[in-house]
């Protein structure tokens, strides 16, 4: 009996190191939800999501970039942001719990957001391969006060940050114009700005 709890204890040692050093290892993405906590100010602990764009919003850190991090990473970023309204320099802990997208391998859909002037703005859930017309289709299509001349497609590099902006002639499309209609990649934001007087 003795000899079958340690076993036991020892399964659960090996358990907990390999899924450490799994969270370690592991690069967080969009979509996913870090648990982070300060062991110096427990109003801070909370667990936010990651949002499209690769950053988490967290109290006196402001904004951080965590796509495409580890783990220990972050928790240096955040000590870091937070560190000036400490006598010394705070502890902090994070863990990743992982979204649908990063659980699961070779997922049939990617999440495109949608903002603006369309009539159903949000996120969705869209098949792997749709363009920007099909999922303009699905969105509702645009509002009566949309630009269709200066439709945004916004992406981020999950790793630098950066952004990128692609402008869409829709008009142009609609009206039968041959033009590069972009694939869309998980996490990809349509922006449909107003139109302006005289537009």
């Amino acid at each position: 009996m003795m000899i079958f709890k340690r076993f036991a204890a020892a399964l659960v040692m090996i358990l907990i190191a390999g899924m450490a050093l799994a969270q370690s290892q592991y690069q967080v993405r969009p979509g996913d939800t870090l648990v982070i906590e300060v062991l110096e100010d427990t109003s801070l602990n909370r667990a936010t999501v990651v949002l499209p764009d690769g950053r988490i919003s967290f109290p006196f850190a402001g904004t951080i970039p965590v796509a495409g991090r580890s783990v220990s990473e972050i928790q240096a970023m955040i000590a870091e942001g937070i560190a000036v309204n400490f006598a010394n320099r705070p502890n902090v802990f994070v863990s990743v719990q992982p979204g649908q997208r990063a659980a699961s391998t070779g997922p049939a859909t990617i999440d495109v957001y949608f903002m603006g002037e369309v009539n159903a703005p949000g996120a969705k859930p869209l098949p792997r391969g749709t363009t920007v017309l099909q999922a303009l289709a699905q969105s509702g299509g645009l509002t009566r006060f949309a630009a269709d001349k200066r439709i945004q497609l916004r992406r981020t590099n999950p790793t630098t940050g950066q952004q990128s902006i692609t402008e869409i002639d829709y008009r142009a499309l609609s009206d039968g114009a041959v033009m590069n209609d972009f694939t869309l990649v998980d996490g990809d934001v349509i922006l449909v700005p107003e139109r302006r007087l005289f537009e």
